[in-house]
C-alpha cells in the first residue's frame, strides 16, 4: 500500500531575511496531530489563502486532453521509466526565454510575508517531471562584483502538464524575500531578494530567462505504486508536493490510476493566513478521505505538547511511531524547504529512535542506500 506524506513549515526561527533557493540535497521527515485539533476542523481556515477559483482561468482543476479524458501525452513508456527524464535542457549561457502568464498572491493579509503563484509559458520546449526545478536568471548585475546576476533555483509547483493541462506551462511558488532592519523595524530595499522580488512583481507577458529543468533527488518512485511517500516541507518547499498530489489525485494520469496508497501532507507555516494551496488539499481530502491525510503546524497559532510554539519537528514527532513503521516497510520520505528545518527534525528522529532502541545512524544509512531518503533544502 502506497502512502504519501507532505509537510511544509515556514517558521523555524525568527529570521527576518527570506533566503533565495540555493539547494542542498539529502534528507526527509514526517508527522501529524490529534484530529480534533487539526486546522481543517476548526475556524483556522476561515481567513486562509485564495482558492483555485481566485486564481481564475490560469489554474485548471480538471481539463484533461484528448477524447479519453486522460492526461497521458507526456508520459514515458512505461510511465514510471526515468531513463529519459529531461535534464538541463537549457543552461546558463543559453537560457530559454519564457513568458509570464500570471502572477498572483496566494496568502492572506495576515501572512508573515508575501508568497506568489507564478505561471510561466515555456511553449512545450522545457518539459519537466514532478520534483524537478527551474532556474531563473534575474536581469541586472550584482552590485558587489559588477557581474550579471546568477541563476536562482525554484522547485516547480505543477505537474508536467502545467496548471492549464497543455504541457506548455510550469508554475513556481515564490516567497518575496525582504530584509527588515532589527533596529528600525523597517524593510531595507537595498537588501531585498533580487530574484524573488523580480518574480513576485512580474506582470503577464514579462520575459523570463530560464534554465533547467534540473534535479532527480525529489522524483517519485512510480515504479512501485505500493511504496509509501512521506513529504515534509517548509514554506514554499511545498512546491514539489503540489505536483505530486495533483499527479496522483487531481489529474487523470497513469500514475494516478495505479496509485493505491495513502498520501499524507504535513504543511507547517507561521499562521493560517500563510497556508499555501489549502483549498486544493481540502478538495483532495474530501474526495479521497481514505487515501489522503493532512496536517498543519502553525507556529504562531498552535502549541506543542510542552506548551511551546508548534514547529514542524513537533508535529512530525506526534506521529513518530507510525512514521518509523512506514519507513521500516519501505516508505519514501521527502524534505523540501528551509535548511533550518533539518537539524530539529533529525535530532527528533534520532531521539525517537533511541527511545525505540533503534540505531538511527544505521537506519538512516539504510534509508539512503535504498533511495528512501530525499532532501532538497535551501
Amino acid at each position: 500500500m502506497l502512502s504519501l506524506v507532505v509537510v511544509s513549515a515556514a517558521a523555524f526561527s525568527g529570521s527576518r531575511l527570506g533566503m533565495s533557493r540555493a539547494r542542498v540535497s539529502g534528507m526527509s521527515s514526517v508527522s501529524m496531530a490529534d484530529p480534533s485539533a487539526e486546522p481543517w476542523n476548526a475556524d483556522i481556515i476561515a481567513k486562509n489563502s485564495p482558492t483555485a477559483a481566485d486564481l481564475g482561468s490560469d489554474v485548471a482543476t480538471a481539463a484533461p486532453s484528448g477524447s479519453s479524458g486522460k492526461q497521458d501525452f507526456l508520459e514515458a513508456s512505461p510511465y514510471w521509466d526515468q531513463s529519459g527524464i529531461p535534464l538541463n535542457t537549457y543552461k546558463n549561457k543559453a537560457p530559454f526565454v519564457g513568458k509570464v502568464v500570471s502572477c498572483k498572491r496566494i496568502v492572506g493579509p495576515e501572512a508573515t510575508g508575501e508568497t506568489c503563484h507564478i505561471i510561466i509559458n515555456h511553449e512545450g520546449k522545457m518539459p519537466y517531471w514532478e520534483g524537478q526545478s527551474y532556474g531563473v536568471i534575474p536581469p541586472g548585475t550584482n552590485p558587489k562584483n559588477g557581474k550579471p546576476n546568477t541563476v536562482r533555483l525554484y522547485s516547480i509547483a505543477s505537474t508536467r502538464y502545467g496548471d492549464d493541462m497543455t504541457g506548455k506551462t510550469g508554475s513556481l511558488c515564490v516567497r518575496r524575500a525582504v530584509y527588515v532592519d532589527p533596529d528600525t523595524g523597517k524593510e531595507d530595499p537595498a537588501k531585498k531578494g533580487v530574484c524573488s522580488n523580480y518574480l513576485c512583481d512580474a506582470k503577464p507577458g514579462l520575459e523570463v530567462k530560464m534554465t533547467g529543468p534540473s534535479g532527480k533527488v525529489m522524483l517519485m518512485p512510480e515504479e512501485n505504486p505500493a511504496a509509501d511517500l512521506i513529504m515534509v516541507a517548509t514554506g514554499t518547499g511545498i512546491a514539489p508536493y503540489r505536483g505530486f498530489i495533483r499527479r496522483l489525485f487531481t489529474e487523470k494520469t497513469p500514475a494516478g490510476e495505479a496509485y493505491k496508497g495513502t498520501a499524507w501532507l504535513f504543511l507547517g507555516v507561521a499562521n493560517s493566513d500563510s497556508l499555501l494551496y489549502d483549498d486544493e488539499w481540502q478538495a483532495v481530502k474530501d474526495k479521497y478521505p481514505d487515501n489522503f491525510r493532512l496536517d498543519y503546524a502553525l507556529s504562531r497559532e498552535q502549541t506543542n505538547k510542552a506548551g511551546s510554539k508548534m514547529y514542524i519537528q513537533d508535529k512530525v514527532e506526534e506521529y513518530a511511531d507510525e512514521i518509523f513503521s512506514k519507513l521500516e516497510n519501505g516508505a519514501h520520505i521527502y524534505f523540501c524547504g528551509l535548511k533550518g528545518m533539518m537539524p530539529g527534525i533529525t535530532e527528533m528522529l534520532e531521539r525517537v529512535a533511541g527511545d525505540k532502541g533503534v540505531d538511527w545512524e544505521a537506519m538512516l544509512k539504510k534509508l539512503k542506500e535504498n533511495g528512501q531518503w530525499h532532501v532538497e533544502v535551501y
